[in-house]
């Protein structure tokens, strides 16, 4: 990447930092996005899809793969603390995961490709919503609508030192599920509870049956149940209590295992609600799935990094954090990419946290060598 593209792409990144938008709300950083490839691109099909865009790089070579890079573009509600002069000008939203870093590094990508040419038709996908899960699940048909082989998304990390391209083969990060429960019952009076129909031994016989529920021996991986919150009637010492909610976050190794817990939760439920004489209902939040990462598409990495001096790690353990990324990795090979930001540096999703400018060059090699861009200086289209 020559110097020039890389200092736009650095003012890129830190104008998306100083206006983070929360999911579902990134209307200025979409324009933003489009306007660089307008201006940096020229030659790439943009596609607005309303909350999210893509951008297509049509190869010339008659025997091109399609190849497709995803980024996320949505912010944190976690204040910005960094003493930078790109500080988040909104108050209580951030981009504490990196998301403009990722962002911008793919804008700077598409631009690389537009002037030098790749040997498969490649596809750059601007993703919204990542951080509730609801962004990739909408996205993710772009893969067979545009006969995708293959798809890659970079994310950076703390975890691991500082540059090194890492990827888990297989299960990379949990799937995930927010599950509540609403119990809605009779009310009567506290000297009168025999006259109502209270939920609370409903919310407690399903809490005290979810250990074993979620016995770790009676599954061939992960999976956990964590009590989010309890909520049982008012703060009123004359009503017996009539509403219950339950509120639950579920997650697995591998998503068939989470969904059967799931299921025997929810009829344990029912059953509840039947013995109490108790209404019913079921909300889900933040859904995500299990995100794999392919074999053949870890080894396509771990070529590429060979390729562009870039060190890999295959790790071998999974993350039990979640990402809508899976969802892709669903309709295509693909692959799940971490980037070490060094093991000292502020974790994703805090206050300190600020994505790495020099991150978006090693990005750009790594993707570029995943593409099959064409040298410096020796294959632009004309």
């Amino acid at each position: 990447m020559n110097d020039g593209l890389y200092q736009k792409a650095v003012e890129l990144r830190h104008e998306l930092h100083r206006h983070p938008e929360l999911s579902n709300e990134e209307t200025e950083t979409k324009q933003r996005l489009m306007d660089f490839l307008r201006q940096n691109a020229a030659g790439i099909e943009i596609t607005d899809c309303g909350k999210w865009f893509y951008a297509a790089y049509r190869s010339e070579n008659p025997n091109a793969r399609t190849v497709a890079f995803r980024t996320e573009i949505d912010a944190l509600p976690v204040e910005d603390e960094i003493d930078v002069p790109w500080r988040s000008q909104i108050a209580g939203v951030g981009h504490k995961c990196g998301h403009d870093g990722h962002a911008a590094a793919l804008a700077a990508f598409a631009s690389e490709v537009s002037l030098r040419g790749a040997d498969n038709h490649v596809y750059f996908v601007f993703q919204h919503a990542e951080e509730i899960g609801g962004g990739g699940a909408e996205c993710a048909a772009l893969m067979e609508q545009e006969h995708v082989d293959e798809v890659f998304s970079v994310h950076n990390s703390s975890d691991f030192e500082k540059e090194l391209v890492v990827v888990k083969p297989g299960t990379s990060k949990c799937a995930s599920e927010g599950l509540e429960i609403i119990f809605t019952g009779v009310p009567a009076h506290a000297s009168q509870p025999e006259k109502g129909k209270n939920p609370a031994m409903a919310v407690c016989n399903i809490v005290a049956e979810l250990p074993r529920m979620a016995d770790p021996a009676r599954y061939r991986g992960l999976v956990l149940c964590t009590v989010i919150q309890m909520d049982v009637g008012e703060r009123a010492f004359g009503c017996s209590a009539a509403d219950g909610r339950l509120l639950l976050t579920l997650r697995g190794q591998y998503e068939d295992e989470m969904d059967a817990l799931k299921q025997e939760i929810v009829d344990m439920a029912r059953k509840q609600g039947e013995d109490y004489g108790l209404e019913i209902a079921f909300a889900h939040h933040d859904v995500f799935p299990e995100t794999k990462s392919w074999p053949q598409s870890t080894k396509r990495v771990e070529e590429a990094c060979a390729a562009a001096g870039l060190r890999f790690y295959e790790r071998p353990d999974f993350q039990r954090a979640s990402e809508d990324f899976g969802y892709f990795t669903k309709r295509t090979p693909g692959a799940y990419i971490w980037l070490g930001n060094g093991t000292d540096y502020p974790a994703i999703h805090t206050s300190k946290f600020d994505f790495i400018d020099t991150h978006i060059r090693l990005i750009c090699r790594l993707y570029g060598a995943l593409a099959g861009i064409r040298p410096q200086g020796g294959g632009s289209r004309p």
